[in-house]
């Protein structure tokens, strides 16, 4: 379903990678690999619509991902190193607006319970401020638990996370490949992701 064929990124007056080709099905996982600066965020950013490549293309279903626009938005959820919170709401506020700006019709009741799901039902009323850092980015991955999308984008995703925030992101993680979504991540981390479809891209070798 998703179709990088090749593939240019340059930050400033440095090219990151170039020609870089590779496809994605359904159920299936990609894990890119490589060290600091080698172009494993920007290629996530372009994946996901948010910066142009100098060339190349991306293509979902076939059909380009510009031309696509909103459509492909819409089959999407990205994880930057940012929570992409505000502060100021508490986290079923934030994902209140979060569920309007994504298009997909979510109750006040889903709301609560991925809220639950991801350990904050007792931080309901708070203002995200307030949180720790591993709660706010616990609110940020409710969010993958409300909008649904075929394709994952998650850099870096287990940072500031507990070991039992670790085991329950694994468990969505597989649980949604399993369930024929796709998955495209970066981690530091030592974690071992268990699914049936497991690809790896490795940036900054020659």
């Amino acid at each position: 379903m998703l179709n990088i064929a090749n593939l240019e990124c340059v930050r400033g007056d440095r090219q990151l990678f170039s020609g870089l080709c590779f496809e994605m099905g359904e159920g299936s996982l990609l894990h890119v690999h490589g060290p600091n600066g080698s172009g494993k965020t920007t290629l996530l950013r372009a994946i996901a619509g948010l910066v142009l490549p100098e060339d190349g293309e991306i293509q979902w279903n076939g059909v380009s991902t510009r031309k696509l626009g909103e459509d492909f938005n819409r089959e999407l959820i990205y994880m930057g190193h940012h929570y992409g919170l505000k502060f100021e709401l508490t986290g079923f506020e934030n994902l209140r607006v979060f569920s309007r700006l994504s298009g997909f019709n979510i109750s006040d009741r889903q709301v609560e319970v991925a809220l639950k799901q991801v350990g904050l039902a007792r931080c309901v009323e708070l203002p995200v401020k307030v949180l720790s850092q591993g709660q706010k980015k616990r609110v940020a991955l409710a969010r993958l638990l409300l909008q649904r999308s075929k394709l994952w984008i998650l850099d870096e995703p287990f940072v500031a996370l507990d070991v039992a925030a670790v085991s329950m992101l694994l468990d969505m993680i597989q649980q949604h490949v399993a369930d024929g979504g796709m998955v495209i991540l970066t981690t530091h981390q030592e974690v071992e992701v268990e699914v049936g479809k497991l690809q790896h891209l490795h940036l900054g070798e020659r």
